[in-house]
């Protein structure tokens, strides 16, 4: 008998020392194509999203930030043009992701104010008290174990540290969620065999979006990890979410 404990990837129960492993095939696979995609997926709402997350989070000159799945660092790019000064930290386990990002004109022009760095948001190798701001965008749902991930959020976090999650959500009319998933299921796959030539990588996006708890869930989440303050807004009516938080 084993004790092998299970999790999601997509739709597929998977023993949970497969699933990283897995992901990071996912997105090595879709790597090169991932803005692209993204914009496609969204029609270009992702950026509105992302800015929006800008707007709430506020971002003060000096600070450092953490950014979790960073991937190719979109929002370490958009806090520091805010910012104006500070530093940014791209963590994300596929190196692929961080190859691509370190290739974006905005990578050059402020390398020193950047570091990209291979790692596992349920492990960070960050000491205690060492960031002002924690964010994570489209990657949580990717996470084994997520409430792991925000416990490691809140320990890195200094004391007035800022947690923010920006997530795909769920819409809170049935009919309404019904459309979006028919979109969903039927139309990304297909883009992603047209645009990256990878259908598999996106038709498991798709399923992890859907298998992500829904906001209150998630919201209850933020504050066992030991968050206050923790509210969230809906993006455009619920389609994304965005979580804050606050290590008091």
């Amino acid at each position: 008998m084993t004790d092998d404990k299970t999790t999601h990837f997509g739709f597929e129960t998977v023993r949970e020392d497969e699933k990283a492993g897995r992901v990071q095939g996912v997105f090595s696979s879709v790597a090169s194509k991932y803005d692209v995609m993204n914009d496609v997926m969204s029609v270009g709402i992702h950026r509105i999203w992302k800015d929006a997350m800008m707007d709430w989070l506020a971002p003060r000159p000096g600070q450092k930030l953490l950014d979790v799945a960073g991937g190719t660092g979109d929002i370490s790019f958009r806090f520091l043009k805010r910012a104006g000064s500070g530093h940014a930290t791209v963590l994300d386990l596929t190196e692929p992701m961080l190859v691509e990002g370190r290739k974006r004109a905005e990578a050059e022009d402020m390398s020193a104010k950047l570091d990209w760095v291979v790692g596992d948001a349920m492990a960070l190798p960050f000491d205690d008290n060492t960031f002002d701001v924690y964010t994570i965008s489209f990657g949580i749902r990717n996470v084994t174990r997520p409430q792991e991930a925000l416990n490691e959020a809140y320990r890195v976090l200094r004391p007035g540290g800022r947690l923010m999650v920006l997530e795909f959500s769920q819409l809170p009319n049935p009919m309404m969620q019904a459309a979006y998933d028919a979109y969903s299921f039927n139309v990304i796959p297909r883009m992603g065999k047209l645009i990256a030539n990878d259908s598999e990588s996106y038709q498991y996006l798709v399923e992890s979006i859907r298998n992500f708890p829904d906001q209150e869930t998630f919201l209850n989440m933020v504050k066992t990890a030991g968050f206050e303050n923790a509210k969230y807004r809906n993006m455009t009516l619920g389609v994304a979410a965005l979580h804050s938080g606050w290590k008091l």
